[in-house]
């Protein structure tokens, strides 16, 4: 799982009012187009989400799976797959968050590998479309509270 998509945005907020966007998880088909549910199963012991069961539909990418999440105070979030579905056998993220002046940027990188085979171009166009979706959602989500 080499090959990772990444992009950026910067967002008129500080970061600690992106994160609190990014940590709500249940709000998440509300403003990131292809999470059709997002249902936290465990927090760790600051209350963040610890494990998320999510429900996927971004056209050739449908599935359901948990990830595992990592915080790093206000400057980044990870995560992976701990429980694969039946298409993705492997996702690994992360946003980063870079303060801008009164701004945030957000960088999102993305990899993911699927159980089915599918060519590298249209695999990586759909993490595109994952990766510009979800930022576009967080912005106008942040910016619109």
């Amino acid at each position: 799982m080499a090959d990772r998509t990444t992009s950026s945005i910067t967002i008129d907020a500080d970061r600690s009012r992106v994160m609190t966007v990014v940590a709500d998880f249940p709000a998440y088909p509300e403003w990131a187009g292809q999470v059709k549910s997002a249902e936290v199963l465990s927090t760790n012991g600051d209350g963040r989400p610890q494990t998320v069961r999510f429900v996927l539909d971004a056209g050739v990418i449908s599935d359901t799976y948990t990830l595992g999440y990592e915080w790093s105070d206000d400057e980044s979030v990870s995560w992976q797959v701990v429980e694969s579905g039946t298409m993705v056998r492997e996702l690994k993220g992360s946003y980063t968050f870079a303060d801008r002046g009164s701004a945030t940027e957000v960088t999102y990188e993305l990899a993911v590998d699927l159980k089915v085979p599918m060519i590298g171009m249209i695999k990586r166009k759909a993490e595109k479309v994952i990766v510009d979706t979800a930022l576009k959602g967080l912005k106008k989500r942040v910016e619109g509270r």
